[in-house]
């Protein structure tokens, strides 16, 4: 009998477990299933998938670990890297113009980019302090009203009031830059350089050599004093005010870094791609990012190196094979297009509304427990 209860209780408490894994892990599981669907309809086969997964990886892992800082710092999903992403632009276009190419091209737009990131991450970290507990949708805006001034900037100072020598980049009437700025001449510089092949899948070794520097980083960084402080003001800002920690000032810091990042995540993700839509590159980078971190089972509050490497493993495998997958289904590849981009922005939605449920919860939990508590001493 008592073998027969233990067996029980193990398989309660196994499906228990079960069901919560699968409630806190429904996204990547989500995902998952959607390829592993996708995947024989598309028809692509195993080395085009792996080539293709590890170009994307080498381009964007990068811009998506700038995300973790905010969040260790209890700031939410950061839609202000955007801010960081156009630091990156301004500094690819005056490189450029200045001709200077290849690898010392990349090296020297990352510097030009720091100076643009600090300003941004400082603005948007400051107004970021002024709406605590609306920081994502306050980023979100941010990054709205910070690219109204980039295209000032850039379609109307750049070439008038900032010099511009080169006609090729400038639009016709003398001023402003065109709507694309060729980088052909530092394409893929950072991929090829020790870029080995393996099977026919090309490994862009340095590239991932600097993703790996980056998570070291972060890892070391969370050891530091600053990286202890910041993930203190994310559990609890008053009780970190009342350590002496100056919340504020920490929570400045962790945008500046994260917008800094974003600025040298965006470069290495252009010279990958070899050209810049001056208008355009940055303004669905940070929800597919945002998106690709939440796909590997990152949340509101919590995220992790892991969750970043999962995320875009999943969701561009989900961006190759759902266009081919959505032609043969349907007979037209804009099925596809559509599905992904629903996908991006619906993901961001559950995970909004899964993290709002749960503090809720939360809440009402602790309110329990507080009313529970004062009726036990009433009641002695």
């Amino acid at each position: 009998m008592m073998k027969n209860k233990e067996k029980k209780s193990d398989g309660v408490s196994f499906g228990k477990k079960l069901l919560r894994f699968a409630q806190n892990n429904s996204v990547p599981l989500m995902f998952v299933l959607i390829c592993i669907v996708c995947i024989p309809i598309s028809g692509f086969s195993v080395s085009y998938l792996l080539n293709e997964i590890v170009t994307r990886m080498g381009r964007n892992i990068f811009l998506i670990l700038c995300l973790l800082f905010p969040i260790m710092a209890g700031m939410g999903l950061n839609f202000g890297m955007t801010l960081g992403a156009m630091a990156g632009e301004i500094a690819l276009i005056l490189v450029a113009d200045w001709q200077v190419w290849g690898i010392p091209g990349v090296v020297l737009a990352m510097i030009l980019s720091i100076p643009f990131s600090i300003l941004l991450g400082m603005l948007c970290g400051k107004l970021l302090n002024m709406s605590k507990g609306r920081e994502m949708i306050t980023s979100y805006i941010i990054s709205f009203f910070i690219n109204g001034v980039y295209q000032l900037v850039v379609l109307y100072m750049m070439g008038s009031i900032i010099p511009i020598q080169h006609s090729e980049i400038k639009l016709p009437r003398g001023y402003g830059i065109r709507n694309t700025v060729s980088l052909l001449n530092m394409r893929q510089c950072i991929d090829n350089l020790l870029a080995i092949n393996v099977n026919g899948v090309k490994i862009p070794v340095l590239t991932f050599i600097l993703i790996a520097l980056l998570c070291l980083f972060i890892i070391w960084f969370r050891k530091t004093k600053l990286g202890q402080d910041m993930r203190a003001v994310g559990q609890d800002m008053e009780v970190a005010r009342d350590a002496g920690i100056k919340v504020e000032r920490t929570r400045i810091i962790s945008i500046v870094m994260s917008t800094v990042f974003a600025g040298f995540g965006m470069i290495l993700y252009l010279q990958n791609m070899g050209n810049l839509s001056t208008y355009s590159s940055h303004s669905q980078i940070g929800m597919f990012c945002i998106a690709a971190l939440l796909v590997g089972g990152a949340s509101v509050d919590r995220a992790s190196i892991g969750n970043v490497f999962l995320g875009v493993t999943l969701f561009h495998l989900m961006f190759i094979v759902a266009p081919a997958a959505g032609a043969k289904i349907t007979g037209d590849s804009m099925i596809g297009e559509y599905f992904r981009v629903f996908i991006s922005y619906g993901v961001i939605t559950v995970a909004l509304i899964m993290y709002e449920t749960k503090k809720r919860r939360n809440k009402s939990m602790a309110g329990q427990e507080l009313a529970a508590a004062q009726k036990e001493e009433e009641a002695k």
